[in-house]
């Protein structure tokens, strides 16, 4: 009788595979789990760094949050580890988006505490406000998310075009301005009036330069009506793009155990960046 010969264990029994399906898919109870409680954490520290930011807080307040802020970075670190740990290819994910959101998100808190006095440093203060993008980080839990994206990926070519067309009525109208109003009226250079053309275009309207003369301010109608034009142009393009039906399948919640890229469609049997079975 001839040696049955052992299976090898299934790789979705190791810890490395369970990691991965908690951290970083949402379809499994584990998952969901995690993903609810990993956004609660994020609107917290947001509002905890948003509050730090006030200024007449009383010192035991002060101290309230960054005793907050210390319990969130730890989590926030010991998450990084653990999604490096989830995947084959820990320095691939470290240059990914969201692992340089997650390393900016727990750098300034770490960084104020090894350099010595780096607190009362300018550059640190900056970097300690890199914190806000932890909101960055919601957006791996958005599947709507990943189907704009595809959307405007979709769309990319024409609305470079459209930026292009845009550009170019900016030069031609703000080289119009100079002439017509020049330096005495606050249009001191065509790179000014640029700046007076893209304000208007958008219909901001700062109100800081102005045409005077009756030519200029006929000008600078025909660019304010222009403007809610132009406005809706890339909505529309962008909303065309998801009335196609492009995206129908849907997007899946499941990433590559291997490079971590998600935005699979729901019946994707392969990886759609590295080429690894799902």
């Amino acid at each position: 009788m001839p040696t049955q010969i052992p299976e090898a264990p299934s790789p979705n029994g190791t810890l490395r595979a369970r990691l991965h399906q908690i951290i970083f898919e949402a379809d499994t109870a584990g998952g969901r789990a995690f993903d609810v409680g990993l956004t609660a954490l994020i609107v917290i520290s947001v509002v905890t760094v948003s509050v730090e930011s006030m200024r007449g807080l009383s010192p035991r307040t002060q101290s309230a949050l960054v005793v907050v802020e210390w319990v969130l970075t730890a989590i926030f670190t010991l998450e990084f580890v653990l999604r490096l740990v989830a995947v084959k290819r820990p320095l691939a994910y470290a240059t990914s988006f969201f692992g340089v959101v997650d390393v900016l998100a727990i750098l300034p808190t770490w960084l104020g505490l090894i350099v010595p006095g780096a607190q009362a440093l300018l550059v640190v203060r900056v970097l300690r406000l890199l914190r806000i993008f932890r909101i960055l980080k919601l957006a791996r839990f958005l599947s709507e998310a990943q189907t704009l994206t595809l959307a405007l990926r979709a769309s990319s070519r024409k609305i470079a075009v459209f930026l292009l067309s845009v550009a170019t009525i900016v030069v031609i109208v703000g080289s119009l301005m100079f002439v017509v109003e020049g330096p005495e009226h606050g249009f001191t250079s065509i790179p000014v009036s640029m700046y007076w053309a893209i304000v208007t275009l958008t219909t901001v309207g700062y109100g800081d330069i102005a045409p005077r003369t009756p030519l200029g301010q006929t000008l600078a109608s025909f660019v304010m009506i222009l403007g809610y034009g132009i406005i809706a142009v890339p909505t529309g393009i962008v909303t065309s793009e998801l009335a196609l039906g492009s995206f129908h399948h849907g997007v899946s919640t499941q990433s590559c155990p291997s490079c971590s890229a998600g935005g699979h469609d729901i019946d994707a049997k392969y990886c759609r960046v590295c080429g690894v079975k799902l």
